[in-house]
């Protein structure tokens, strides 16, 4: 198992359970309804079954690898949105970038997006699988606890979850969910110089 709270507790099947009991923390501390628990079940071969469960919102998605992403009886998809003027980008707190320095590039990403609107965490992931938003752009570091279960979902509803740098995502890394339509326009408007 391996969790936010405890870390990696080894064991011998070859496979591990990946959880995150309360994704969304500041949002569960705050009483807003927009978190999740996450639990994903990792083998050799990567992500194998992802849940995320939102029971204060009573959403719950769902994917096993190969077999679609699904809200309830509905197959999730992503949105056909192809370019950033024509998307709904969702973001972490303005707070978050200002303190990394970035609070410029991203007025630069929404301003070229159709909308966007400060959300984050595994709930943010689930509007982009579910063709609500087109992508989703972290601040805070990530860690496999906060993605396993949706990048899975997000997969399988035919979206792409990577690092902001473009690689894997990996311990620390910035996450960035998306339609997979628009990641390399929204990476330069985001890094462009102004």
């Amino acid at each position: 198992v391996l969790g936010e709270e405890q870390g990696l507790v080894p064991g011998t099947s070859g496979r591990v359970w990946v959880l995150d009991p309360v994704d969304g923390t500041r949002m569960y501390a705050e009483g807003i309804p927009l978190w999740s628990t996450l639990i994903a079940l990792r083998d050799a071969s990567g992500v194998v079954v992802g849940v995320a469960d939102a029971p204060a919102s009573q959403l719950r998605q769902h994917a096993s690898r190969g077999d679609g992403a699904w809200e309830g009886g509905r197959r999730l998809a992503v949105s056909s949105v192809d370019r950033l003027d024509g998307s709904f980008v969702l973001h972490a707190s303005v707070e978050e970038f200002a303190a990394l320095g970035e609070t410029p590039a991203l007025e630069r990403l929404v301003t070229r997006a159709r909308g966007s609107r400060g959300m984050a965490d595994a709930w943010a992931h689930l509007m982009v699988a579910r063709g609500s938003a087109e992508a989703l752009v972290e601040a805070a570091p990530c860690y496999e606890w906060d993605w396993a279960a949706t990048s899975l979902i997000l997969a399988e509803a035919g979206g792409r979850m990577s690092a902001l740098d473009d690689a894997e995502p990996y311990p620390g890394c910035r996450l960035l969910a998306t339609n997979g339509r628009i990641d390399d326009e929204l990476r330069t408007a985001y890094a462009a110089i102004p």
